[in-house]
């Protein structure tokens, strides 16, 4: 059989209630020639069952099984060697998707060979699909250690992903973010500023679940983990709960308290006090952010992660 354009590849453990939706969003692609391969990481909660009916439906579909718990790094790379295209495009078993999001970014990859990575911005949305956060377009000008798009949005060059190694063991939680920064030593790392992905917030994503006193990486530094914790923080506030960060925050003693711990320990009691007010404050502070970048930010165009 002739090699797909591209491979979508999803790993999952206990995908429901959004597994559906997120495999529904691929299948109403315009860009139609994609293989589907999802990858059931030991799932408990009938994911497995849900795949293998979708599988019967459409025959670009092919659903794997890990034989034991890989985890988010493992089972990322267990997903993309099972794919058959040099073009492989991530999605997140929870997240959503626009139907030109495909095409959009093949177009890119093909007419552009020294890009390895494509990824889109977001919106966000809650466990019921109702838009909770607006796009942020100055995410792509600023210089940040995150990448400004999530890593379900990503189309990326296989040959380069094997040759700096695929994701790489320890880093769950950072996987994507240490790829991609390898990735970039071998082809630009691009953002289409269009909202092509819905992003998920809800409080049973491995993101929202982790413990903040477990962000303390060493590699992170005292700089590395407040960002972990407001990232954690902002997962769970846009899912509508109280983000619970402040104790690990003034208990970190990995770094100096400079202007941006005191920020987040504000934005922390903040949270705590008050989230609904928070989060008010919040969207009005992404759209005014967003209006301003709109004057340097221009839909159609790519622009290269400008990381710390």
């Amino acid at each position: 059989m002739p090699e797909p354009l591209v491979s979508v590849v999803m790993p999952v453990h206990n995908g429901l209630p959004f597994l559906s939706e997120s495999i529904q969003c691929i299948l109403n692609q315009s860009l139609t020639d994609f293989e589907f391969v999802v990858l059931d990481d030991e799932s408990t909660d009938g994911s497995r069952e849900v795949m293998r009916e979708w599988e019967k439906k459409d025959k670009r579909i092919h659903v794997c099984t890990s034989a034991q718990h890989l985890g988010l790094s493992a089972s990322s790379n267990a997903v993309v060697r099972e794919a058959g295209s040099q073009l492989i495009a991530r999605m997140d078993a929870d997240d959503l998707c626009e139907p030109g999001r495909l095409e959009r970014q093949w177009k890119i990859m093909r007419d552009n060979p020294g890009i390895a990575v494509v990824g889109t911005l977001c919106d966000g949305v809650d466990a019921r699909g109702k838009r909770v956060r607006p796009r942020d377009r100055s995410r792509i000008m600023r210089r940040s250690g995150f990448p400004p798009f999530p890593h379900g949005s990503v189309m990326m060059r296989r040959r380069i992903f094997e040759e700096v190694g695929g994701y790489r063991a320890g880093w769950d939680g950072y996987e994507d973010r240490d790829l991609f920064r390898r990735m970039a030593a071998r082809g630009a790392v691009v953002t289409l500023p269009e909202v092509l992905y819905h992003y998920r917030y809800h409080l049973q994503s491995s993101s929202a679940k982790s413990d903040p006193d477990v962000l303390s990486r060493p590699e992170l530094g005292g700089a590395g983990k407040v960002n972990a914790l407001y990232s954690l923080g902002a997962m769970r506030l846009w899912a509508g709960d109280r983000p619970a960060i402040l104790r690990a925050v003034l208990a970190d003693n990995t770094g100096e308290w400079n202007v941006k711990r005191l920020m987040v320990a504000s934005w922390a009691l903040w949270a705590d006090l008050h989230p609904s007010s928070l989060r008010s404050f919040s969207r009005m502070v992404v759209r005014t952010r967003d209006l301003v970048a709109s004057t340097r930010v221009s839909d159609g165009s790519v622009y290269e992660w400008r990381f710390e």
